[in-house]
């Protein structure tokens, strides 16, 4: 076995041995006729005209206002996109296991999306999350609790999470949606004494 091995590595050995010279020797530039001295050039950069814009200039990522956006929620365009659907309802995520964990930090560093696939309000740069953007926040509240829906279940990241909280309660104060009121619950043993029928 040892043997077999031992002889089946030097095999190995020598056929790739074989394989790169070959290579070399068709990738050489004598070979290839490409003289060496031409290649080494300085780049001069090209000279932009008067109406272009250099990248730098521009934006990594256009800036939406908030009066853009609520028209956006109304246009054909959003409507093409989402339809009556949330924005996170066709938004999956993969992880391993059967417990989903906590989503990540941030989707957008330096100003321009770092990650694979953003969370669905990173993704569309036309959702901006504010306090008189009524329909996009009320997506992300539940119609039986009133409360705001988990990260897990938006699958939105920790950053646009924790602005959608400040958000949602600034529309709360200003008015632009319900506050659902606790039920409260007292103990009526510190008001009313049951074994004399009266009050303390």
């Amino acid at each position: 076995m040892a043997a077999y091995g031992g002889t089946f590595i030097g095999r190995l050995a020598f056929l790739s041995k074989n394989v790169i010279s070959k290579f070399l020797m068709l990738t050489s530039p004598a070979n290839r006729g490409v003289a060496t001295s031409m290649v080494h050039r300085q780049c001069v950069p090209a000279e932009k005209e008067e109406g272009e814009e250099s990248t730098s200039d521009r934006p990594k990522r256009l800036d939406v206002d908030a009066e853009t956006s609520i028209r956006y929620m109304e246009s054909n365009a959003y409507q093409g996109v989402y339809g009556e659907k949330p924005v996170w309802f066709y938004y999956r995520r993969n992880f391993k296991g059967s417990i989903p964990p906590e989503t990540r930090k941030t989707c957008i560093r330096k100003g321009e999306i770092s990650t694979g696939s953003p969370c669905p309000i990173c993704r569309d740069e036309y959702l901006v999350l504010d306090q008189k953007n009524v329909k996009l926040l009320q997506q992300f509240i539940s119609p039986y609790t009133g409360e705001v829906l988990a990260t897990k279940k938006t699958g939105i990241c920790q950053q646009q999470h924790s602005k959608l909280l400040v958000e949602v309660m600034k529309a709360q104060d200003s008015g632009y949606l319900d506050k659902n009121v606790p039920f409260r619950v007292y103990d009526y043993s510190q008001y009313w004494d049951e074994t004399k029928g009266k009050v303390l």
